[in-house]
């Protein structure tokens, strides 16, 4: 109608029910076709740049969280650890509790062979 042509003609938004409803659906539907061109990325997925300011900060709150004294971080297994970790390019994945447990239980196994072996020569 008359108001329709109004508010197209002075670029402003019709607020009758018809109106406002359609401009709802438009917006939907730019939503949906905005979100099947977006991926979710998990959290642990995104990779942070690198700086030293950074690495001191989460280097100090891992020595407070797990109560670490701070010589850990000049042992040189740590330092290995990191140096290893440094050269991903994807990130690092971090092994849970059981293949932690499974790990240690198998370089323990293979130490008391080889210390077996060592004993008997």
């Amino acid at each position: 109608g008359k108001y329709q042509k109004w508010a197209k003609d002075n670029a402003f938004a019709s607020k009758l029910p018809g109106d406002v409803k359609a401009e709802k659906e438009k917006a939907a539907q730019a939503q949906q076709s905005i979100n099947a061109h977006m991926t979710e990325q998990k959290l642990s997925e995104r990779v942070v740049p690198y700086s030293d300011k950074l690495f001191k900060k989460a280097a100090v709150e891992w020595l407070i969280a797990t109560d670490q004294p701070i010589q850990a971080l000049e042992h040189p297994k740590f330092r290995e650890m990191i140096d290893i970790a440094s050269r991903t390019t994807q990130g690092v994945k971090i092994p849970g509790c059981k293949a932690t447990c499974a790990e240690i239980m198998r370089m323990f196994k293979n130490h008391l062979t080889w210390l077996k072996t060592k004993l008997n020569v």
